[in-house]
């Protein structure tokens, strides 16, 4: 009789304790699944806010403005360096940058005034697209403006409301100008949603009295490209300019990414270590339960190599059950949250670190939401598994037909 066919016929011998053992590799298994996909999407979520909404792969600004932001210090020809970086394949957009103090009914709040080419904007940014109430930018409504939520209800400004700011423009004359609500964000960041004004690029070169030059240059790099290459690269094509990666931006956000992984990995041995407990008690019942059957299997000649790997393979066949069982329970539970996710609306929306968090949390499913899981219970098993198998191998005939 092959090792396989009778390690299946010991495994059902005992019905209860393997469908407990199956139950628990099973449990542990679905948690992990489930934990796995929602750290990943919490991931994906962070990053891609903060990607796509407020830093880009890499920013590129003048010498010293972003340690003394300062509206004369400006890029002198951002058209041409745009253009070098999209002739490399790099999506790339200018912005104005400037700060003053906007008021609405009988409230005024410090604001930061972005500038922005919309069209250009929406090839690095999808802050368009995170519009709550009213519309996006457009060049049709050249005194338009899009604000922060937290600076809407300061001001008590919605769509179709007038807000005046006033600034000092670049010729030392005071600047000031009445603009018309066209929209309120969603959450974006602490910056955006307290102070953040969007107009259009014309709008804020006139109230600033700015005709040239860019504070700020936005780029993505290319999909699949490595950020610090691009970044070597950025530096190249803009010599004399800070140019700057998303991580060295924010290196406590990257640092912070980077470690879920680690912490990741050490929640997965606490909860299969859980489960290796269990499965070394479940295997030391099984060889103590059938010590005489073992002394007599070594009796008609298997060696201690078969006794060993008939207990393997006993594990490994529960192993088995509970990774198709788990697999098979957490797709559509996967299926629900990636579709509805968890509204996180109720806390009143998340902020990490100034970046605002997607209230609605949903899960990143792909191949190595299973795979990495599966792999992790089947080592801890196995490890679990060793020492009944090697008590097993090591049991004497004579005295195991003797074992009271």
């Amino acid at each position: 009789m092959s090792v396989t066919k009778m390690a299946w016929r010991n495994v059902w011998r005992n019905r209860r304790r393997t469908l407990v053992t199956v139950a628990a590799m099973t449990l542990a298994l679905f948690v992990e699944i489930h934990h796995t996909s929602l750290i990943d999407g919490y991931m994906a979520s962070m990053e891609r806010n903060i990607l796509d909404l407020e830093l880009g792969d890499i920013q590129i600004m003048a010498q010293g403005y972003r340690d003394d932001p300062s509206i004369y210090e400006r890029i002198e020809d951002p058209g041409a360096l745009v253009a070098k970086l999209e002739k490399e394949g790099y999506a790339a957009s200018s912005r104005l940058l400037g700060a003053g103090l906007a008021a609405g009914g009988d409230t005024s709040a410090g604001v930061s005034l972005r500038g922005v080419d919309p069209v250009k904007e929406a090839t690095v940014s999808k802050v368009g697209r995170h519009v709550a109430v009213g519309k996006w930018l457009d060049p049709a409504d050249p005194k338009g403006v899009v604000i922060g939520k937290k600076l809407a209800r300061t001001l008590s400004a919605r769509p179709g409301d007038e807000i005046v700011v006033l600034t000092q423009g670049a010729d030392g004359s005071m600047a000031n100008d009445l603009y018309r609500v066209r929209g309120i964000l969603e959450s974006i960041g602490d910056g955006v949603d307290r102070a953040g004004v969007y107009m259009l690029e014309p709008a804020f070169r006139e109230l600033f009295v700015m005709p040239e030059g860019a504070h700020q240059i936005i780029v993505r790099k290319p999909a699949g490209a490595d950020l610090v290459a691009a970044t070597a690269l950025a530096r190249e094509l803009a010599p004399g300019l800070d140019v700057e990666s998303w991580r060295e931006i924010m290196p406590t956000i990257a640092s912070m990414l980077d470690s879920v992984k680690s912490i990741m990995g050490t929640i997965y041995v606490i909860i299969f270590a859980a489960v290796g407990i269990v499965i070394l008690n479940a295997m030391l019942m099984a060889v103590f339960e059938r010590v005489r059957e073992l002394g007599v299997l070594k009796a008609i000649g298997v060696g201690p190599g078969g006794v060993l790997r008939l207990i393997v393979a006993e594990s490994a066949i529960q192993t088995g059950l509970a990774v198709a069982a788990g697999c098979l329970m957490s797709i559509p539970s996967l299926w629900y949250l990636t579709t509805y996710g968890i509204d996180m609306g109720s806390l009143g929306g998340i902020s990490i670190a100034g970046i605002a968090w997607d209230p609605v949390w949903r899960p990143v499913v792909s191949a190595s939401t299973f795979v990495g899981p599966a792999i992790m219970l089947a080592v801890i098993v196995q490890l679990a598994v060793l020492y009944p198998a090697l008590k097993a191998a090591a049991i004497r005939p004579v005295e195991a037909i003797h074992h009271q």
